[in-house]
Parts: C-alpha cells; sequence; structure tokens
C-alpha cells in the first residue's frame, strides 16, 4: 500500500501555529526596520545651474555636461532636466521640445571613445505652470562601462514669446553604491536561505512516490526552484561583467517567478469549485494560456527596452507609443478570443 505524503500545515498545533505567525512577523519587522534604517536607493549629485543670459541665446546651443567618478556599483545612471523660468505667469504651459543627444565615455588614459556613433535625435514634452516645471528624463543608462561621461545635450524650438528661461538645471541619479553592496548581501542570505529550504523540501518527500504528493506539495517542488531563481544566484556578475545581460536575466527570472505563482493562484481558486479530475485541455491549458500571454508581454517590453537603450541611451517607452500600441492591440485580440471559453471554465 502506497503511503500518503502528509502535509506538516494540517498536524500543527495551536501553539505551533502562533509561533509561526509570531516569527513571520518579527523577520518581516527586521526587514522594514533595515529598509527604513539602511541607506537610501538612489542619489542624486545636482550640477551648477546654467544661467541663459551670460553665454548667448539658448536656441541651438549644446550644453556639455561630464559626470563625476562612477563605479559598477552605481548600477545605472539617469540625467534629469529642469528648466527655471524666468517670470511666473500663474497660467500653464505646455510645448514639446527636440533635443539632440550624444553620449561619449572616458577611459582611465584620458581618451575619449563615442559610445554611440551618431547623435540621437527626440522630442520631450515639457509642461509649466505656476512658475514651476516638470523634470524632463534627457537620458538613461542601463549599465556602466566606464567611469566617466562626456554628455552632449542641445534643446531646439525651446524659445517662446509667452515662456523665458532663466536657468537650466541638470539632476544625475544613479543606485547608491553602499544600496547596491546591501543588496548584494540581502541577495546573496535570501539564496542561501531559499537553496536549504528547497534541499529540506525534496529530502522529506524522498519516501513517497510523486503520485501521492498533494497538489500544495507539486507546486511547492515547482515554485521553489523558481524562488532560487527570482533571488537570482548571478547577481553579482552585474557588478563584475560589464554587460547587459545579467540584469537581462534578472528580469526573465522575476518574470517568470511571477508568473508562475500567479498560474498557481489560479488553480487553487478555481480548484475550489472543481471537485474532480483536473484534465489539463480543460483545467490547465486555459490558465497557461492566459498566464502564458502575461510572461510573454513582460519579457518582450523589458527585451524591447532594453535593446532600444543599447542603442540610444536616451530612449523612453514614452516616445515609442505605436509599437506599444500595436502590441497592446494584439493582446487584447488574444483575450477577446479565448473570452467565451474562459467564462466557461
Amino acid at each position: 500500500m502506497d503511503l500518503i505524503a502528509p502535509m506538516r500545515l494540517y498536524a500543527l498545533s495551536k501553539r505551533h501555529f502562533v509561533l509561526v505567525f509570531f516569527v513571520f512577523f518579527i523577520c518581516f519587522g527586521l526587514i522594514v526596520f533595515i529598509g527604513i534604517a539602511g541607506p537610501e536607493i538612489i542619489t542624486s549629485r545636482t550640477l551648477p545651474p546654467i544661467s541663459t543670459k551670460s553665454k548667448g541665446h539658448l536656441q541651438s546651443r549644446p550644453f556639455k555636461l561630464q559626470t563625476p567618478g562612477l563605479s559598477t556599483y552605481n548600477q545605472e545612471l539617469w540625467l534629469m532636466c529642469h528648466f527655471e523660468p524666468n517670470k511666473s505667469t500663474g497660467e500653464e504651459f505646455r510645448k514639446n521640445i527636440p533635443l539632440t543627444v550624444a553620449v561619449s565615455g572616458v577611459m582611465q588614459d584620458t581618451s575619449v571613445p563615442n559610445i554611440r556613433v551618431d547623435a540621437h535625435n527626440h522630442t520631450r514634452s515639457l509642461h509649466c505652470t505656476n512658475g514651476l516645471c516638470d523634470e524632463i528624463i534627457v537620458l538613461h543608462l542601463g549599465y556602466l562601462n566606464y567611469t566617466e561621461y562626456m554628455i552632449t545635450i542641445t534643446f531646439y524650438d525651446l524659445e517662446d514669446p509667452l515662456f523665458s528661461i532663466k536657468n537650466v538645471n541638470f539632476t544625475l541619479k544613479m543606485y547608491n553604491a553602499l544600496f547596491s553592496q546591501v543588496e548584494i548581501w540581502f541577495r546573496f542570505i535570501f539564496v542561501v536561505f531559499t537553496f536549504m529550504v528547497t534541499c529540506l523540501f525534496a529530502h522529506s518527500l524522498r519516501k513517497f512516490s510523486m503520485k501521492d504528493w498533494s497538489i500544495e506539495q507539486k507546486w511547492m517542488s515547482i515554485l521553489l526552484p523558481l524562488l532560487l531563481l527570482y533571488n537570482d544566484p548571478f547577481f553579482p556578475l552585474s557588478f563584475l561583467v560589464n554587460s547587459w545581460f545579467p540584469g537581462m536575466l534578472d528580469d526573465l527570472f522575476q518574470a517568470i517567478f511571477l508568473c508562475a505563482l500567479l498560474l498557481f493562484w489560479l488553480c487553487v481558486y478555481h480548484g475550489f469549485r472543481v471537485q474532480g479530475e483536473r484534465k489539463f485541455m480543460t483545467f490547465y491549458l486555459p490558465k497557461l494560456f492566459i498566464v502564458g500571454l502575461l510572461w510573454l508581454a513582460a519579457v518582450t517590453l523589458g527585451i524591447w527596452q532594453t535593446v532600444n537603450e543599447l542603442h540610444d541611451p536616451s530612449y523612453q517607452y514614452r516616445v515609442d507609443t505605436s509599437n506599444f500600441q500595436v502590441t497592446h492591440s494584439e493582446f487584447l485580440k488574444a483575450q477577446k478570443c479565448n473570452a467565451d471559453h474562459i467564462i466557461v471554465i
């Protein structure tokens, strides 16, 4: 006679049940405290303001900026631009501003090779109200190959009789190096604990055949290895290899685990209504299709944004709305085609 794999959750006493929740809340509170007391995630460095009166007209005048020393612990780099109006009229002002961005990396021997062959042209939306203008994201570097960067920015069609600019302020934003070190240790600790729990779980079920496992135990045998990948044991490669691949690998692992977790909850909640055999074609396949669409959309958009940022550091998903609309319409068509089948199930 085959043994049925027991679930320890159903054998817990009230005292053990309260102890589990007590330990969970202690760990959760400790993590929240470390997050509050720990280093800030993003650090900012404001460059000296550039006056538009000291060097002539703003129209078509290039701004040349040089970043301070950076390290791989800074992970990414954003350049923000903030326009300071000459006077406040109290009226709302909106305008699309064409700009050109060129980025060069500074080597250790002070040579300046071009990261991108050509300068890239884009349009940003300027919005000002009550004498305050919103920040504009000029560029974003997904990973840092060089210790310093030379950035040349040229604005076009910015002068307007109803709107004059007094100063142009640039701000550099990057990950805090101290936060990156804390993140490495946290990920390492979670990877080790996840690996230990996975091994203990597999060891506790070694005496039982897989057909005797409960549905929760079968799902845990899938989610625990995916949780190990979610914590990304390859994360330190981001600081050792000057490549976009480790970051893309991290995004891929996160998308896989989150979609698998969503699939688990869909199966569990739908299983409350289905009493009997769960056939693959009628029970699992529609859920796999729905979650697969979400996974495909997340991975596709992530790869699309990464590839575009590699070729153009001034790229933003907001300026690529046409491709997004195509993807969105195709996704809605797929949802509509399967709506009747989903409702029946």
